[in-house]
Order: C-alpha cells, then structure tokens, then sequence
C-alpha cells in the first residue's frame, strides 16, 4: 500500500507517523485534496473523477510523476490522504499530536515524497484549515488554494445553537453503531431536499445511508484517540493576522465555495474569510449543505478547473476576485481605526453561542451521569414467592444432618 512517512521531525519525541496517500490520473497539473473531520481519502471521490477521469488509482508500484513538466501538458494528478487519527493512517496517541499545522507539515512531508514542487491545494472543513495553514507556512509551495465550506476555527467550528443542531449533537455522542452514526452523517453532511429526491425506485437518504454504513462497518468507526485529536486540531485551528496577510500576499489565487445550508460551518464565517483575503479570494456560495462537493459536485468541479486555468494563464488577482472593494464609508473610532460595529455585535453575540453550549454540555454531562448512577442504584423488586422460597431455603439448611 502507498504510504508516505512522517519523520519525528514535526513534533519532538513523536513516533512515526504513517500517512496513507492514493494517486489518480496524469498530468503536469498537481492537486492535493485535504479531507476534513473523520473523513477518508475515499470522500473526494466526485472531485478525483471530475478532475482527472478516473475511478481507478494509479499502480502502486508506478513512479510518482514530479511537476518538471514530465506528465501530460494538458492532464491533472490528483493525491488524496487520509489525515493522521482516520482511516488506514496512524492514529498517534495524545491530542497535542493534532493540530493543524502539524497536519499541515504532514500534507508537506507528502508532496515531498511525491517530488511535488508546487500543487494547487484544496481542502475540506478541517481539511480546509490544514490548506490554509500550509499556504501559510509554504506560500511558495501553493500553486493556488480553494477552501471548501471552511471556518477560522476555534468557536467558529461551533454551528449555529439551535433545537436542530443540539439534537444532532446528542444523538451524535451517543451514536455506538454504524447504523445510527449513517443516520445522523446524512443529516449533517446534505439539505433534506437532496435527500427526499427519488434516484430510482428510492430516494437518495435510503441509497446513501446504505452506502455510509458499508463504509463506517468496512472501514471502521473513527477511533477515541483520532476522534479527540481531530476535535483538538479543529478547536486550536486559528490563523494570525501575519498569516492572512501572507497568504494574501502570496501572488496565488483563492477560491472559497460554501453551502448556503451547512448546519456545521456558518456561511457568515466564510464570507469573513474571503473578505479578509482580498483582493486574492473569490467566493461561490451554492445551495447545499456541509458535502457541497457531493451535493454540487459539477459546479465544484467545474470552480476547480476555472481556478486551475486561470492560475495557469497568470490571471491578476483583482481580476479573479468577485467581491467587492472595502467600504471607505466605515464608522470610524476616535482614534481613526475603522470599526464595523456589525461585526463586533455579531461576534459578541458568537461567543454567547458559545457560553450557551458550553452549559448545555455540562448540564448533559451531568444528566448521563445521574441516569447511570439511578440505573444502578435502583433498587430491585423481589416478589413474595421469592422471599418464601429464599427463607425456605434457609431453614432447610440450618437443619441437623
């Protein structure tokens, strides 16, 4: 099996770590794919075939192609991984192992054993934060970036409180079975009306949820290590005014895609994103929930291969952006910073989401906790032939031989 491997070097004292990679299709044009939380390589699937034509990896045992110009002019490589903690990849111990830019040296490490020079990096939710802390870190190693349904991390990963997504939250911790974890993926992942089309004799929930539990029983359900260090990498992910700027800077293009309907990642933070990418950023908002790419795969496919061609032909990044230029028309503070006060209500009112749930959890917390301690605790009811019967017992045994 294809596995690049993660020297100790990205954390000290860490043990090797095994990234398992695939490759598909042939061509002078390098695209990385990043999954996000609890995926596998397998959930680029739409994009590897819209990219590259092919449903097939390439041989194993076939040299990787390196961007000097040897593959096909006019082709596209596509690499996919499994993040460190999921899939056929290591699943290192402590949470500290995770984060971001750790994850993001791993993506590195791999175009590195691939004799990528540059690629055009494209990511995923968490996968999005790992792209976009690597084109920090290596700006010269983006050929161009796209971050797909993306937030800044943080308490931005936290969806909007509400009655539908704290159901979705408790039913999730409490999922043990493939079955039920299917159950709520397809909730979480697509739009109810995607899921109510008819594909057949069936509609589209009934197709796919027996397609998530072949995978979750095939590959396995992600384990609590890979589980909690994928959650620390998501909660630590923060990128630092310095780092927007160099990513800004950078000279290569920005392509962000959002679903208008994902109940995981608010649309608000990745219009933020894009506005403090400027003039590097385009945003395409498309409706469809948290897998936009499986939900919108062809206007996904078809954004990538205009981002690709564009970067190709050298186009001007003012040019490539669809957003429109800074309001000089701010309200301005005494000492002449510009201010929305928008932005500070909204984000005020964030960090309130924030407080709610975290109460929310402990109060849940605390609830399991009681109902385990009464089940136990419970007294058991014994009924009066029991006693008979046991007190029988006793006499016929006190008895002399």
């Amino acid at each position: 099996m294809p596995y690049c491997v993660v020297t100790a070097a990205a954390v000290a004292g860490e043990e090797e770590v095994r990234i398992f990679y695939q490759r598909y299709g042939h061509g002078a044009a390098k695209v990385l794919l990043i999954i996000g939380f609890a995926g596998t390589y397998e959930s680029w699937g739409p994009q590897v075939k819209g990219l590259t034509g092919a449903v097939e990896p390439v041989d194993e045992e076939a040299p990787a192609a390196g961007d000097d110009g040897s593959g096909a002019a006019e082709g596209v490589e596509v690499c996919c991984f499994d993040n460190r903690g999921m899939g056929r990849s290591s699943v290192p111990a402590h949470k500290s192992q995770y984060t971001t830019a750790i994850m993001a040296k791993d993506a590195l490490a791999l175009m590195n054993h691939l004799g990528w020079r540059k690629a055009h990096v494209f990511g995923h939710s968490m996968g999005a934060m790992i792209a976009s802390k690597l084109a920090a870190m290596a700006p010269d190693r983006v050929a161009s970036l796209a971050l797909l349904n993306t937030t800044g991390g943080g308490y931005q990963c936290i969806p909007k409180v509400d009655w539908h997504t704290i159901s979705l939250a408790c039913r999730f911790l409490r999922a043990r079975t493939p079955e039920q974890r299917a159950i709520l993926d397809l909730e979480v992942h697509y739009t109810r009306e995607y899921l109510e089309e008819a594909v057949g004799s069936c509609t589209r929930r009934q197709m796919l949820y027996q397609e998530y539990v072949k995978g979750l029983s095939s590959g396995g359900m992600q384990s609590r290590h890979g589980f909690e260090g994928q959650i620390n990498a998501c909660w630590t992910h923060k990128l630092s005014t310095k780092e927007l700027d160099r990513i800004r800077l950078a000279g290569f293009l920005v392509l962000i895609i959002h679903g208008r309907d994902d109940v995981v990642a608010q649309l608000y933070y990745a219009r933020r994103l894009a506005e403090k990418l400027q003039p590097a950023a385009k945003l395409i908002e498309l409706h469809g929930g948290h897998l936009v790419s499986h939900e919108r795969p062809a206007e996904v496919n078809m954004s990538f291969m205009e981002m690709i061609k564009a970067s190709k032909s050298n186009t001007e990044l003012e040019e490539w952006s669809n957003l429109p230029k800074p309001d000089a028309g701010c309200l301005r503070k005494r000492d002449g910073d510009t201010v929305n006060y928008l932005i500070v209500t909204h984000n005020l009112l964030a960090k309130l989401q924030l407080i709610l749930l975290f109460f929310f959890g402990v109060f849940y917390v605390i609830l399991e906790h009681a109902r385990r301690a009464i089940r136990v605790l419970k007294p058991v009811r014994v009924s009066a032939s029991t006693l008979v019967i046991s007190q029988w017992t006793i006499e016929v045994e006190v008895l002399p031989s």
